[in-house]
């Protein structure tokens, strides 16, 4: 189910980079080895090409989900810090001067 919604988040928000130029130079490099080549050989071409488009995709979203999870986990890590600085400012007052514990 996380991954469910992870994968939602990475559809609304991932924008995938420009990359006219390599994708007309993928084309091209495609277009001329099919006319070089027999039946079989082009759906085997066709078959790489899938999978490493399978691959490149799969990577994309772990990376997402990878990011997605360590800004989470900082996110808490900040909220737990912040909430120790709240309670000893609480805790430790001298005066009207709130005492943090890293100038004690």
């Amino acid at each position: 189910m996380e991954n469910k919604l992870l994968k939602g988040l990475y559809d609304c928000f991932y924008t995938p980079p420009e990359l006219s130029e390599q994708e007309n130079e993928v084309e091209e490099c495609h277009k001329a080895l099919i006319a070089a080549l027999e039946k079989p050989e082009r759906k085997l071409v066709l078959r790489i090409i899938d999978a490493q488009d399978f691959i490149i995709e799969l990577t994309s979203l772990d990376s997402f989900i990878a990011g997605f999870e360590l800004a989470w986990r900082l996110s808490i890590e900040l909220q737990n810090d912040e909430n120790e600085r709240s309670f000893s400012c609480r805790t430790r007052r001298t005066g009207a001067r709130c005492v943090w514990d890293d100038e004690i």
